[in-house]
């Protein structure tokens, strides 16, 4: 009797087709899906350190991250201690704590320009209620982001997003009023021409340019020298404001964000989820007289039952509390490890191939053509991506199930896990048949 193989990933597919039947597209987040890599989503069954393990036992080398928030790699144990503590008092109670101060005070610390501190449970919420701010201050209604920036799953920033929006190919998403699109202006992102000439002929209408002053939802594309300094210089001239949105750089670029490294001081700010430690919880903020409009000190109405929650504020103190410079040399001299490992498998086996790179980001676009905006992000070959995805997994690698993704290195990453994933993606490469 012929007996079938049974699948390497039989108890991923078994949960997946589970799920499928309840959520939709079997997944809470679009980018899990595998849709862009082929496959069966595989299911998490732990975590420790740079490894994660799926249900079917099989153990990898982790450069998801969570999407970035576990700069110091999955479950550490200071942290795991810390949550404890906490949560034998009470996870939740709709009510202040000192716990929001201090990581607040921790915020404004590390990023000077976040002079008050307004905690939420999400990126989106974060940069949506930032630009509600703004609109109030400028009394304008209009905001200008980039092509191929995603901050997020409100209305007005689905307007050529990126991140899950690229992965799926619906860069405008249905459901999205026409009205709250016509309020979004596009600028390419590192063309600071682009912006200038929508500025000037909408000065009036502006209230915010809002940016990733380090895109990482194209996959990782830094500013071009002078990209940022002109952001500010035309906003300054304008009167319109200008959003860092840190959701991904912030505490990543630098212990004070991509701002910091670059000099740059925006009026509003949106950290993301390393503020908690991977627990769900972003922040917004900036200067004193900005942040004073938002409810109850001012009229912009913003609220959220869970914002500052006690085991979210331990988990960013915590996180805020172990950066170090010895660590950010660490992540910095792990991500060239990477990027240079990649470039040279790739040369070896005859596939064109870009690897953007900074500090512990890295994406390697499958692409002839350097990589500095959404254009040239979408001339790489995304099914090639796949293949190259599915062999890295076969290795015991689990990189970022998408092209358009930045790849994250974490403290808990040592050089051997650098090498072995560079062994790994000299062998998927030479698989791909080029």
């Amino acid at each position: 009797m012929l007996r079938l193989k049974r699948s390497r990933y039989a108890a991923s597919q078994k949960l997946f087709a589970a799920s499928s039947r309840i959520l939709p597209g079997g997944v809470d987040s679009p980018v899990r899906a595998f849709k862009s890599v082929g496959g069966t989503p595989l299911f998490i069954d732990r975590a420790r350190g740079a490894r994660i393990q799926d249900v079917d036992g099989h153990t990898y080398i982790d450069y998801v991250m969570s999407w970035g928030p576990l700069i110091h790699g999955h479950a550490p144990k200071g942290l795991l201690k810390a949550l404890a503590a906490t949560a034998a008092r009470g996870t939740s109670f709709g009510a202040p704590t000192e716990l929001e101060t201090r990581l607040a005070q921790r915020v404004a610390m590390l990023m000077p320009s976040m002079e008050r501190v307004r905690f939420v449970s999400s990126g989106t919420e974060a940069a949506m209620s930032a630009i509600r701010v703004a609109r109030a201050a400028t009394r304008r209604d209009r905001i200008l982001k980039f092509e191929g920036c995603y901050h997020g799953h409100a209305d007005p920033f689905l307007v050529q997003a990126g991140s899950g929006a690229l992965t799926l190919g619906v860069p405008t998403s249905p459901g999205v009023p026409a009205a709250a699109a016509a309020d979004t202006l596009l600028a390419r992102y590192n063309d600071l021409p682009s912006v200038d000439a929508i500025v000037t002929r909408h000065a009036n209408e502006i209230a915010a340019i809002i940016v990733e002053p380090i895109a990482g939802n194209i996959g990782v594309v830094p500013p071009r020298d002078g990209f940022l300094q002109g952001l500010r210089e035309i906003c300054d001239r304008a009167n319109v404001l200008l959003i860092f949105d840190e959701v991904i750089s912030g505490f990543r670029a630098s212990a004070g964000g991509a701002q910091r490294l670059f000099g740059v001081r925006p009026d509003l700010t949106c950290p993301g989820k390393i503020i908690g430690g991977g627990l769900p919880v972003g922040a917004y903020g900036g200067r004193a007289s900005l942040m004073e409009m938002v409810a109850p000190a001012g009229p912009v109405y913003q609220a959220g039952t869970l914002s500052g929650n006690p085991l979210a504020m331990t988990a960013g103190l915590w996180s805020l509390g172990e950066l170090s410079p010895k660590l950010y040399r660490h992540l910095a001299k792990l991500g060239a490890r990477l990027a240079s490992g990649l470039a040279d498998a790739a040369r070896e086996a005859g596939v064109e191939l870009q690897v953007n790179a900074f500090g512990s980001l890295v994406t390697p676009f499958f692409t002839s053509t350097p990589v500095r905006d959404l254009q040239s992000a979408m001339q790489s070959d995304s099914a090639m991506y796949g293949k190259f995805f599915q062999g890295m997994l076969a290795r015991g690698v689990y990189p970022p199930p998408s092209q358009f993704e930045a790849w994250f290195i974490s403290g808990a990453h040592t050089e051997r896990d650098i090498d072995m994933t560079v062994t790994a993606a000299r062998g998927a490469l030479k698989n791909l048949g080029i």
